[in-house]
């Protein structure tokens, strides 16, 4: 499982050493922890077993936790109404290997079927003035809209241009993605404009009365500070030479997590990420003062996880969100500019 590959100098790709592994791996929540009621490294303290112990009545006990299990059997375990913001990075009906196993693609039907074995069970975790975000493609997005439309109403569709992808020959690149947002109750939700604006720079200053209009003249360029649509063509995947990036196959940007996190969620709330894959939605939450809760199978991911939330520690830097704003991409000059003047 540890990484011996080598990596060119200015690759940044996370890899586990052998020394690091069993470190990581006692912060895992496992199956037979949640069993066992109990959450300490042994995995048993002769407490009460089963979900009467973890009832989770305590939801202390998941608190800044990565779950390494199904998540069927984890969510058994879990409280209902204990998350103030769900996001959701499920398989998409693609052929795909994720680590050893292989998810496959299926009829619509059957992908159907596959929503509705978890997503109502999700949906019970979330508080009743919660928010949730599902993440999918062109294909399987129909399906995702049917299974929130069942159990939660949606607000929006945010449409994201993650350029990356392969070319293709007898048909249109896709090089989009869509998160369906949705609440519980459209009456009571969370949503933090302020904490979501767009700086983008001014290509074509228009002064009245000599000043500037609705953007700012500075040092570094003029800006115009916008508010965010649901399309979002900031935000590139992550690459090699980023320290975010792992080799986990479908892995989500921290800078697209911020956005939503920081709308739907204030400082202490809890994050809870199904599938959580290399952890980007926790540790995004513990980058931005929020507690959370992650499920993922796979534990080479979970230990990914593990060592980016044991480095958010140390760096909450989040790429392309500076200074309490989102930046256009291939600003990162001006960021730095930014960062050395408050230095």
């Amino acid at each position: 499982m540890a990484d011996e590959r080598q990596k060119a100098g200015r690759n940044r790709t996370l890899s586990l050493t052998e020394t690091e592994i069993p470190v990581l791996r006692e912060k895992l929540v496992t199956l037979e922890k949640l069993e066992n009621g109990c959450f300490c490294d042994a995995g048993s303290c002769g407490n009460q077993s089963g979900a009467e112990q973890t009832g989770l009545s305590d939801i202390k006990k998941i608190e800044n936790t990565i779950i390494q299990c199904d998540i069927l059997k984890a969510l058994e375990y879990l409280p209902d109404e204990f998350a103030e913001l769900i996001i959701i990075d499920p398989p998409y009906n693609l052929t795909k290997k994720f680590g050893g196993t292989v998810f496959s693609a299926m009829s619509n039907d059957a992908y159907d079927a596959f929503l509705e074995s978890w997503f109502p069970a999700v949906c019970r975790k979330l508080k009743k003035n919660g928010s949730l975000y599902i993440c999918g493609d062109w294909k399987c997005t129909s399906s995702l809209q049917r299974a929130v439309e069942k159990e939660l109403t949606i607000l929006n569709r945010i449409t994201w241009q993650r350029e990356k992808g392969r070319g293709a020959k007898s048909n249109w690149k896709n090089g989009m993605e869509d998160i369906w947002f949705a609440v519980k109750n459209p009456d009571d939700y969370t949503f933090n404009l302020d904490s979501v604006m767009m700086k983008r720079r001014v290509i074509a200053p228009y002064k009245q009365d000599g000043k500037p209009k609705d953007w700012q003249e500075t040092d570094d360029g003029n800006f115009r500070l916008t508010h965010p649509s649901n399309f979002w063509d900031d935000i590139s995947v992550p690459f090699w030479s980023m320290k975010e990036n792992t080799n986990h196959p479908t892995q989500k940007p921290e800078k697209l997590y911020a956005k939503l996190i920081l709308a739907s969620s204030n400082e202490g709330d809890m994050v809870f990420e199904p599938f959580s894959g290399s952890g980007t939605a926790c540790v995004t939450a513990k980058k931005l003062g929020r507690k959370y809760c992650g499920i993922e199978i796979n534990e080479e991911y979970c230990l990914w996880a593990e060592k980016r939330l044991a480095d958010a520690d140390a760096d909450k830097a989040i790429q392309g969100y500076f200074d309490g704003v989102f930046w256009e991409r291939n600003s990162l000059k001006e960021q730095l500019k930014g960062q050395k003047k408050r230095g």
